[in-house]
């Protein structure tokens, strides 16, 4: 035990380098950070945006959510792009790509321009899974953990950095048009610079790639149909999206329908993407050394719903609730709630620290689950009663069992399958807006004290699912390894080509 403390004191210490392994981490997270800055950056400047352009409220509603709308088939796409080109250069795109959505937004004079902008921009929210592989690509299993904690909590707290910044900006250079043109300009300025100073691998370690493309690869005939089926949700929510967009009467009843008839075509195509993909699997042709246990991804998408899910959610949610509960400004409010995001800073990092130095990834995420659980069970007895403080307590320990949740999930997708990592990553994170979806419409329907208790009872779930979470192979391990069999690489490529 004297031995893991030491390992995680240096491992903590190292953080502070930007040489090696590290400069490497620095870089990314950063490129993470100034995606969310793009993604969130038009939550702060709502109102001003609002006002200006004459919009209603139910307008900056529909505005909000096309903020979103596209970020899950996004992280599917960006996933497999990333696995093909390698994350330096799709990192790279994607913030040069910022630069669209960002102008697109700052020149909008009709509601019509603006949600174009923002379905642009919730593209942009994607950039998160590309660095999950480019970590995992630099540092040993060993410090996996700390590492992508580092680089989730760290750059996910752009989100609350253009909370507080942007309409600052906007105040001193002129108006938020200006603000948001300066982060087009950021964000392709980091780009280039970021294509030019990082690689997708340490010198002389072989980026794996996956033998087809199109869908993901699973190395097992029951596998092909779990990957199917944990296609339809990922489908489904758009649908869920659009319907809350007919709701506030945006589009009508014929769209809403028309809109469901081209997701239900869509999750057909993919799901015979999945079987053209796949067709190795379904002949069971893969070796028992390059199987990966697909069950362990389903648990970790349900495991990233109830933490990152329910992170965006009760983020969205939380200033009106301390507003309407206790009596606060909304200023107030804001800066009350706002603990929750900083949370991240630490949180994160610290769920990724303990996967690493508890001995066993799964118990250290069923742990966490649990805990989180509880802490959701102790938001919904929150009532006027309580002084303000207690409720502001009970808030960061929630916070902290979300956000260590967060770490401790991405502790374990860079270790399934190396060559995939990136489209499990992606899979991974499209479930994270799943729940936050669906966690805020239940809040639409029911209210705080079920939205909170709903996601205690799922998180309970989640971690009983642990259960059958697969402990990857070599998790601790000290080095960086080339450990895809190259042989079977090869025979599958050849496959793909014939």
């Amino acid at each position: 035990m004297a031995d893991r403390s030491r390992t995680a004191g240096a491992s903590v210490t190292n953080l502070l380098r930007f040489t090696g392994r590290h400069r490497v981490l620095h870089l990314t997270w950063f490129a993470f950070f100034l995606t969310f800055v793009v993604w969130f950056a038009f939550a702060p400047l709502a109102g001003t945006i609002g006002a200006e352009l004459g919009l209603s409220p139910q307008q900056l509603t529909v505005v909000a959510l096309c903020n979103v709308a596209l970020t899950v088939p996004a992280r599917i796409l960006v996933g497999m792009a990333l696995d093909r080109w390698g994350p330096r250069r799709v990192y790279s795109a994607i913030l040069i790509y910022a630069a669209i959505p960002s102008v697109m937004t700052a020149m909008a004079t009709s509601f019509a321009m603006l949600v174009t902008a923002r379905l642009a921009a919730s593209i942009v929210g994607a950039g998160f899974v590309v660095g999950i592989r480019m970590v995992s690509e630099w540092f040993p299993p060993r410090e996996v953990g700390l590492a992508e904690g580092v680089y989730g909590g760290w750059g996910n707290f752009g989100s609350a950095a253009a909370a507080f910044t942007l309409p600052t900006l906007a105040g001193l250079i002129g108006g938020w048009r200006l603000a948001i043109g300066t982060v087009a300009i950021v964000a392709v300025a980091y780009g280039l610079l970021y294509l030019r100073s990082v690689a997708d691998t340490p010198e002389g370690r072989t980026f794996a790639r996956p033998p087809r493309q199109g869908a993901l690869e699973v190395t097992s005939r029951p596998a092909v149909f779990g990957l199917i089926a944990l296609n339809v949700p990922l489908i489904a929510i758009l649908g869920l999206v659009a319907w809350r967009v007919e709701m506030v009467g945006v589009i009508g009843r014929e769209v809403l329908w028309s809109i469901v008839a081209v997701l239900v075509v869509l999750s057909l195509f993919q799901a015979r993407a999945a079987v053209r993909v796949n067709r190795d699997a379904l002949a069971d042709r893969y070796p028992s050394d390059d199987r990966y246990p697909f069950r362990s991804v389903a648990v970790l998408c349900l495991a990233y719903a109830v933490t990152f899910g329910s992170e965006l959610a009760v983020v969205s949610m939380l200033p009106l609730f301390f507003a309407d509960t206790f009596g606060l400004s909304p200023t107030m409010a804001g800066a009350t709630a706002a603990g929750f995001a900083f949370m991240n800073l630490a949180a994160r990092p610290a769920g990724g620290l303990l996967s690493d130095r508890l001995g066993s990834r799964r118990r250290t995420l069923l742990f966490l689950l649990a805990g989180l659980g509880g802490g959701y069970v102790l938001l919904a007895n929150v009532n006027s009663s309580w002084p303000l403080v207690a409720a502001v307590l009970a808030t960061m320990v929630c916070s902290f069992f979300v956000q260590a949740g967060e770490g401790a999930t991405y502790a374990i997708v860079p270790l399934v399958k190396r060559r995939v990592t990136g489209q499990i990553s992606g899979m991974v994170g499209a479930y994270g807006n799943v729940g936050a979806l669906l966690f805020l419409t239940l809040l639409l329907v029911a209210g705080p004290t079920a939205f909170f208790l709903t996601i205690g009872a799922s998180s309970v779930v989640a971690a009983v699912a642990c259960r059958w979470l697969v402990e990857p192979e070599d998790s601790f391990a000290e080095h960086l390894t080339d450990d895809e069999p190259a042989e079977v690489l090869l025979e599958l490529t050849e496959g793909a080509v014939a």
